[in-house]
Order: C-alpha cells, then structure tokens, then sequence
C-alpha cells in the first residue's frame, strides 16, 4: 500500500524505513549485555532496573516512532523481531516492553495533535509507560471499580489494579477506568505521584522480575492530553498485546534450544542404552535437539507472518481506508490467533522435551533450564489458548466472525 504525503497526516504513522541490519547493529550488543546476569537474576529475584535503562539509553522505545519524528522508523514485524530477540536474552526484561511499545503504537496512531506531540517528546527523552489495566480482586473490564472523575481542570484516578507489568521501571502508568458518564476511559498519571502505591506482589513461579503485581491509586492527578476516550485507543490493539507475548514465547525457544546444545555439549557420560558412549554423538540426543531447532523455528516462523499482518493494519488505519482496515483487522485476527496455537505449543514442548537429551545434569539449579518453561507455561496462561482453535474453526466452516467485540474496552484488551 502506498501511502501519501496527505493521507499520513491523519497519524504520526509512516511506512518503515529502518533496515534490520541497522537495527541489530543498534540494540543487539546491548541485548547481549542484558544475557550477561540473566541467570544471576532469575536465582535471586533481582529486578532487572540497570537493563532496563540500558534499553531506554539505546532507544528501544522510540524504535517505531518514524524517523521524521525523531525515531528509527522500525516496522512492526521488525519491532516483535527485535523484542524476540531481547527474550533469547531474558525473557522478564522482554515482557517488562510490553505495556510501553503498545502505548507508543497507540499515540502513533492518534491524530496530530498538541497533546500527542507532547507525548512522542516523552518517549524520545526516554521516558517510560507501565500498565494499569487489570482489576484487582477478581474486578472485569464490564464491571470496572477503578473511577476517573473530573476536578476541574485535571481528572483524579482512584482504583486498584493487577498485573501491572513494568510499573516498578516506569515514570507514566497507563490506567483503564470509568468516567462520570459511565464510559470507559484511559489516564496516564505519574508513576512518583504520591498517590500510587505499588506493590511487588507477584507470586507467578515464572516471569519473576517484571514486576507483574498489584497497584493502588488514591486521588492520583492526571491533566489534559493524558485522558482520552478508550474506544480512541488503536484498533489493532489486542493484538499488539498478544503479539508481544508471542515475541516473548518465540525467544524463549531459541534460548532453551542455545541452553539445550550448550548442555548436551557439556555431558560426560551416556547411559548404558544409548547409541554412542559420548553423548554428542548419540542420534537419538541428536534426534530431540532437532526437534527442539524445529519448535524454534516454528515459532520464529509464526511470528514473523502474524506480525507482518499487523503493518498491513497500521498502514490501512494511515490512509483512512475504513473497509480495507476492517479487512486488515479481520485478517491480523485470524493470523494472530493462529501463531498463538503455534508458538505456545512450540514453546511449551521446547522447553520440555529438551530434557530428553540432558540426564539428571539437566536440572541443575546451576543452569536453570527450568526457567524456561516456567516463564513459557507462565506467559501461555495469560490468554485463552483454549478457545482459540474453536473460533478458528467456526469462523473457516461458518463465517462466523472471529473478532471479538471489545469495543467497550478500547477495541482490545491487554491479553492479560
């Protein structure tokens, strides 16, 4: 799709520029920076604050704001590349991006504005959005108890969340509730205001350093441009959030499979029934690492077509194309879901059978492969994978229409 001068100025959207080898020469040696201690971490709970600014240093946030406007340009295939790539490293400061990179894409997609400036500023001068979605104590999005009410010229937030995936690292919290007039809104307070309260009370046995836990907001300010109607947020938005933890998922794949040929390396001994006394060399060892190469691929495979359909979105959504972006929207649906059955499985039997070729060596609290597949099954429960295959189907034999009517919740939730 073509998009002209005029029609990108209904958006801070723009076609792609960033080349991959430029973007891996960028980011990737700080990527291997963060692998460095991804071990040391995960044994000790450490939470990744360093990393995390290191990332900030390097631009991460800004990489799909468009060059014109101070970024690298960056698709959104090349983006969840990337953030796979980050996960290979360490999967907690992977998902620690999410919330962030999402509301990034949001206000891209938002009309030009003094506000929305205001805000692309914020992200080139490296500043930081965590999540506030989420409602604590069992709360639904169709039954929302956390009020944005008006006092003034400024709105206060009163509510209490979980799962607030990055807050700890962040300066902005973007919080969900319900307006005065019952609609659903979005307010993005100050993370330091005196009235957020945020606790580390995650207790998930994977994903442990992203900090992922609950939220109390107390007459937290928020002024104008930072509250805004949730229907307005971007309409590819759900599925930016579950891409995103598909990237996750995808990247822990190549690493278990990096962990796996490392370890089957390392083993001195085989079993009395193996094939060849050098474990190395035994085909049946052999035979699992192949497989989990495969998983790994899959995945990689799977995300790069799902995430591709959702530049095909952003660029519809650019020229004010309505039915082709409902078309796109329909499409990035189905892929998304799709890749969702894929790489889930692929993750959640990488991260398994790869002990099939280690031994009792492979559960070492020393290696910490666990870690894989707790992070994995952790990440893979936060969607209904369950249903998905079902809608699939009824959509391929009956038509019936696979997007799910989220318009009360800002045209998608936050896969959580």
């Amino acid at each position: 799709m073509t998009v002209t001068d005029e029609q990108t100025a209904l958006t801070y959207l723009r076609p792609a520029t960033a080349s991959g080898a430029e973007l891996s020469d960028r980011f990737h040696p700080v990527f291997d920076r963060v692998a460095e201690g991804n071990l040391e971490r995960e044994k000790n709970r450490i939470f990744p604050h360093e990393q995390v600014r290191w990332l900030k240093e390097a631009g991460l946030g800004r990489v799909r704001i468009p060059v014109e406007h101070g970024g690298f340009g960056a698709s959104l295939e090349q983006t969840f590349g990337l953030l796979a790539d980050l996960a290979e490293a360490d999967a907690n400061v992977a998902h620690i991006w999410r919330n962030h990179l999402a509301f990034v894409e949001d206000r891209l997609n938002a009309a030009p504005a003094e506000s929305n400036d205001r805000w692309i500023r914020r992200f080139l001068d490296g500043e930081f959005v965590g999540g506030g979605w989420t409602e604590a104590n069992n709360g639904t999005f169709a039954n929302l108890k956390t009020v944005v009410r008006k006092d003034g010229d400024r709105w206060l937030v009163n509510g209490a969340k979980f799962y607030g995936t990055g807050s700890l690292y962040a300066d902005w919290l973007d919080v969900i509730g319900k307006g005065e007039d019952g609609s659903v809104v979005t307010a993005l307070v100050r993370r330091d205001d005196p009235g957020v309260e945020l606790i580390d009370d995650w207790t998930g046995f994977g994903q442990r350093t992203t900090a992922s836990g609950s939220a109390n907001y107390r007459d937290v300010p928020a002024v104008q441009g930072d509250v805004f109607p949730a229907a307005e947020r971007f309409v590819y938005q759900g599925h930016f959030y579950q891409t995103a933890m598909l990237s996750v998922l995808a990247g822990i794949t190549r690493a278990v499979l990096r962990d796996g040929v490392a370890a089957l390396k390392a083993r001195g001994r085989n079993y009395p029934q193996a094939l060849d006394p050098e474990p190395a060399s035994d085909a049946q060892l052999l035979q699992v690492v192949g497989q989990v190469s495969a998983h790994a691929f899959s995945a990689g495979a799977a995300l790069r077509a799902s995430s591709s359909t959702l530049d095909l979105v952003a660029a519809a959504h650019a020229a004010g194309d309505e039915a082709q972006r409902k078309q796109r929207v329909l499409e990035a649906e189905v892929a998304t879901a799709q890749a969702q059955l894929v790489i889930i499985e692929a993750a959640l039997q990488a991260t398994t059978t790869v002990f099939d070729a280690l031994g009792a060596s492979g559960v070492s609290e020393k290696v910490l492969l666990d870690r894989h597949w707790r992070n994995a099954r952790t990440l893979a429960s936060h969607n209904p994978r369950v249903y998905k295959a079902r809608i699939l189907g009824d959509w391929l034999v009956n038509g019936t229409d696979p997007v799910p009517n989220l318009a009360a919740l800002g045209r998608g939730g936050q896969g959580d």
